[in-house]
């Protein structure tokens, strides 16, 4: 691919608010979000600054850059209760140009590879709207199972909506080998 064309991942950064109120402004993507329209640059700032703080260090929010503009972005979020910690809630939008090319599945690996290696999580949790056919396909790629359906969940275009709840669990657990070898 040239440059235009290869997809980088990282972690957002206050930088992002701009691009992250314009991608998640778009009329045809917040639908299919939790998402607000309307929102400002400012309260995009103020939302990256508090995933970025000490305290949330265990937070993965990633970026998807294509020619220097921003196409998605997916996080994990650990459960705050201590016996939930092996639990996150994932959330991911794409841009509207950007879907259908790879940058929902490119997210979905980042996060379930650190999920799995790195953050000690058996269990990814997200919601979806329930005739979000594309994005429940995506989940499900990824093992992701449904696991219930939530009535009149959340407001869109002044209806109450259904939405899904979705989980994987970590394919290979981790295991403590023991007795410990010589």
């Amino acid at each position: 691919m040239d440059e235009a064309g290869t997809l980088t991942l990282r972690r957002a950064t206050t930088r992002d608010a701009a691009e992250f109120a314009r991608m998640m402004g778009d009329p045809e993507v917040y639908p299919g979000l939790m998402q607000l329209p309307f929102s400002s640059d400012e309260q995009w700032h103020a939302r990256l600054a508090d995933n970025n703080t000490p305290s949330r260090a265990d937070h993965l929010h990633l970026v998807a850059e294509r020619g220097g503009v921003l196409v998605g972005s997916a996080g994990l979020h650990p459960m705050p209760q201590l016996r939930r910690r092996h639990a996150a809630m994932l959330g991911i939008s794409v841009a509207r140009e950007a879907q259908g090319q790879g940058v929902g599945k490119a997210l979905m690996q980042a996060l379930c590879d650190y999920a799995d290696g790195w953050a000690q999580l058996l269990r990814i949790e997200l919601t979806v709207f329930a005739d979000n056919e594309r994005a429940i396909a995506l989940y499900r790629r990824f093992d992701f199972r449904e696991e219930g359906l939530h009535r009149g969940y959340a407001m869109r275009h002044g209806v109450y909506t259904d939405v899904l709840s979705m989980a994987r669990l970590h394919p290979n657990p981790p295991t403590l080998a023991w007795p410990p070898e010589a």
